[in-house]
C-alpha cells in the first residue's frame, strides 16, 4: 500500500524570471513564471516537509522585492489549504539553504530540521570571505544561516554528512555536493516502502527548476534529450548532470516521478488547483485511503 501523500504548495511566485536562470545557456530567450514552492509529505504517522519558503520580512523579504517576487502568503494560510497547520510538521529537509528554502525556520517551532552538514557550514564560511567576493552569497539571507546555527544550539538541526536512509520509513536523503549550491540534496520517496522500491518519487529541491533539466520535453517517460543543467550553480555544471543521472535512475528513468518544484508546468502533469489566494496546489500522489484534496 501507498504509504505517503505527497503535495507541491505554491506560497509565491515570479511572474517573470529569466529562462537563463533556470537553463544553462538559454540566453535571450525570454522570461518565464517562476513559482515558489515547498513540498509536503504525509504518512507512516508524520508530517514532513521539504523546504519552508521564506519569510517577508528584514533582508529576507529584500531579496523577494529584488527578484519580483508576488503573492506572498504564509505557512500558516498554505497549509490551511491541506488541512494543517504549522505546529502539525515534525520533520523538515531542506534541499539547499537559499532564502526562499530556509527562510520560514521559526514558523515550525515543533519541527527536527535536517540539513547537509557541508550546506551549512560552507555557507558560515562564505559569510566570511571579504566584501570583493560577495557575489557567492547571492540568494542567501545570513539570518537564515544564523537561524539554522540556533537550531543547533536547540538540538532541533540534525547535520547530515551524505546520503542517509531511512530518516523517515521509506524517505533517503541524498546529498548532492557542489552543485547548485554546497551541499545541496535530493530526497526519495520509496513509497511502497520496498528497500527495491517500485515506487519511487524523487524530490528534486533545485537541481532541477524545469522538465528540460530533466531531458523531458513533456511526455514524462524515459528522457527523450540531453540534459541541460540549471543555470544557476555555486559548484559545476558537470556535477549538476551527474547528479540529474543519478535521480532519473533512482526512479528507473521515469522522469515524471523526479518533481522540480519551480515548475509551472506541474499542473499539467498532475491533479491540481487555484486557492482563492491564487496559488496553486499540486497533488503528486495520495497514500492508501487518502481523499483527493485538489478534485
Amino acid at each position: 500500500m501507498t504509504q505517503y501523500s505527497i503535495w507541491v504548495l505554491e506560497y509565491a511566485y515570479v511572474t517573470k524570471f529569466h529562462r537563463s536562470g533556470v537553463l544553462y545557456g538559454a540566453h535571450n530567450q525570454g522570461y518565464l513564471k517562476l513559482p515558489y514552492c515547498y513540498t509536503v509529505i504525509k504518512g507512516n504517522g508524520h508530517v514532513a516537509m521539504v523546504d519552508v519558503g521564506y519569510n517577508d520580512k528584514d533582508y529576507g523579504k529584500a531579496i523577494a522585492d529584488g527578484l519580483g517576487v508576488k503573492n506572498w502568503h504564509s505557512p500558516r494560510t498554505v497549509l490551511a489549504e491541506i488541512g494543517l497547520r504549522p505546529e502539525d510538521v515534525d520533520t523538515i529537509f531542506i534541499s539547499h539553504a537559499h532564502f526562499d528554502h530556509f527562510g520560514n525556520v521559526e514558523d515550525f517551532p515543533r519541527a527536527t530540521f535536517y540539513i547537509q552538514e557541508r550546506e551549512i557550514a560552507k555557507w558560515v564560511w562564505a559569510m566570511s570571505l571579504p566584501e570583493r567576493m560577495r557575489f557567492v552569497l547571492s540568494g542567501i539571507d545570513p539570518g537564515d544561516i544564523l537561524r539554522g546555527v540556533e537550531l543547533a544550539c536547540n538540538r532541533r538541526l540534525v547535520c547530515v554528512d551524505g546520503d542517509c536512509e531511512d530518516v523517515l520509513p521509506g524517505i533517503d536523503l541524498h546529498a548532492a555536493p557542489d552543485t547548485h549550491t554546497w551541499g545541496s540534496m535530493w530526497i526519495a520517496v520509496r513509497n511502497d516502502g520496498r528497500r527495491e522500491s517500485q515506487d519511487v518519487w524523487v524530490l528534486a529541491g533545485d537541481l532541477a527548476y524545469q522538465f528540460e533539466n530533466l531531458g523531458d520535453s513533456g511526455a514524462g517517460g524515459a528522457p527523450d534529450g540531453m540534459f541541460i543543467p540549471v543555470g544557476l550553480a555555486v559548484g559545476s555544471q558537470m556535477n549538476l548532470i551527474a547528479t540529474t543521472e543519478q535521480m532519473v535512475k533512482q526512479v528507473g528513468n521515469e522522469t515524471r516521478r523526479v518533481i522540480p518544484i519551480h515548475e509551472e508546468r506541474l499542473r499539467d502533469r498532475f491533479p491540481s488547483r487555484i486557492t482563492d489566494k491564487g496559488l496553486r496546489i499540486t497533488e503528486i500522489c495520495l497514500a492508501g485511503g487518502v481523499r483527493s484534496l485538489v478534485a
